[in-house]
């Protein structure tokens, strides 16, 4: 009798984690899905479209060291860029998507292909009934570390001043 006790356990064990992981999967294939047309939309200046993709308290991160935007800002922003049809275009080549105990929250990492060639794009997201929408999304250029000091050469005239007002505001 004990053996059949264990057996179910083990058994109604197993089949939770397969339901797990089959809703995790199934919210995995929708996050991938939804970026990806995240990206569609940037690439044919899809404007109503992509801020859609946004949660109307969005936070956008770019890779300029003042690019920290809300959607609001954001879209002021990048506005003249979709009307002139001059966008971006990011492809994955790259994602891990991670949630947390709720299901209600993900967060992601990817790879990107882009005219600035490879780029990280990493963000938020949190479920609003069916759909998912990114509460912050940061995008920044990766660097190759043999090349690190060169970068930080052509940058530090910049970025002393962004560091210097930055820093006063403290």
């Amino acid at each position: 009798m004990k053996n059949i006790f264990t057996f179910l356990f083990i058994l109604s064990f197993n089949a939770s984690f397969a339901f797990l992981s089959k809703k995790d999967s199934l919210e995995i294939k929708k996050i991938n899905l939804m970026l990806d047309a995240f990206n569609t939309s940037a690439a044919n200046a899809e404007y109503e479209k992509y801020f859609d993709f946004f949660d109307e308290d969005a936070i956008f991160i770019g890779t300029d060291a003042t690019e920290n935007w809300n959607k609001q800002k954001f879209k002021v922003w990048a506005k003249p860029y979709f009307d002139r049809k001059k966008t971006w275009n990011f492809k994955a080549i790259e994602r891990n998507i991670y949630f947390d105990k709720s299901g209600n929250f993900a967060w992601f990492d990817e790879l990107l292909n882009t005219q600035m060639k490879i780029c990280r794009g990493s963000g938020v997201l949190i479920k609003k009934g069916n759909e998912w929408k990114l509460k912050q999304y940061v995008l920044s250029m990766t660097i190759p570390n043999s090349k690190v000091d060169s970068v930080v050469r052509i940058k530090s005239p910049i970025e002393i001043e962004i560091i210097k007002n930055l820093s006063s505001k403290k």
